[in-house]
């Protein structure tokens, strides 16, 4: 409303959108390139490799999706576990832990390997998440574009509150875009759901995941994990119908 139209007591017209004009897009109008990989990559198998010497392998801007899921250090220090861990918090501070500049130099290298307007799905504890992760993205041309929060179903740790959520960013090169890059518009940015191994701490829901890989692919698209540790994406990727290529510095 413009200060004129304040002046003369009159409220604005209601913007009318045109028919068949609209946000949202049932169908991905995104093609990602034909994907050849060089010798020591493989698709759809467990790669043992350290995620950063694989993400040096892959071609440039070959993927419409990567998923991160870091073990962070920073949680760890402030919880001051290091890295033998404490009573139920064991199993997870024996997890190789990354530090942020590790962290800053695999979101450089997921950026190199991501086609324009794919997306990143960053797996992103409480911690971190209330610090502020922005600066991690500077010399990248991610940006932040949504957050879905992974209710387990299960109460974990807490030292006020206990925690039963973890958090996946959203994140999408340049050029930003929705319509006809996200083709599913049904995915709650709350979701329930349990914990889909009981033998890796760090596992992540793979319903969720295949729902996320659904939206932002196309059947027969490769799926990219640099640091798959039970490798529930890759389990999520042939779910969809899609391909997986990922490593783990464990195997």
């Amino acid at each position: 409303m413009t200060l004129q139209q304040v002046e003369n007591g009159r409220r604005p017209a209601k913007l009318m959108r045109k028919p068949g004009r609209t946000v949202f897009s049932g169908s991905r109008t995104v093609i990602a390139p034909t994907v050849a990989l060089p010798p020591g990559l493989t698709l759809d198998t467990r790669i043992r490799m350290d995620g950063l010497r694989f993400l040096e392998l892959v071609p440039r801007e070959v993927s419409p999706v990567v998923f991160f899921d870091p073990q962070y250090r920073g949680v760890l220090d402030k919880m001051a576990y290091g890295n033998h861990g404490e009573n139920r918090e064991r199993a997870r501070a024996q997890l190789r832990q990354m530090p942020q500049d590790q962290i800053v130099r695999f979101l450089m290298a997921i950026d190199r390997v991501l086609i324009p307007t794919g997306h990143l799905f960053l797996w992103v504890d409480k911690f971190h998440l209330c610090e502020g992760v922005k600066d991690w993205f500077t010399e990248t041309r991610l940006e932040i574009v949504d957050l879905i929060n992974w209710n387990k179903l299960k109460i974990g740790m807490g030292y006020r509150s206990r925690r039963v959520t973890e958090h996946c960013l959203v994140l999408q090169k340049l050029p930003r875009k929705a319509k006809g890059a996200w083709q599913i518009h049904d995915i709650r940015d709350t979701w329930d759901e349990r914990r889909a191994s009981r033998s890796h701490t760090h596992a992540k829901p793979v319903g969720l995941q295949c729902r996320l890989i659904e939206a932002v692919t196309n059947p027969g698209d490769v799926v990219i994990d640099p640091a798959a540790g039970s490798f529930s994406v890759m389990r999520a990727a042939h779910d969809a119908g899609r391909r997986f290529l990922g490593c783990d510095i464990e195997g």
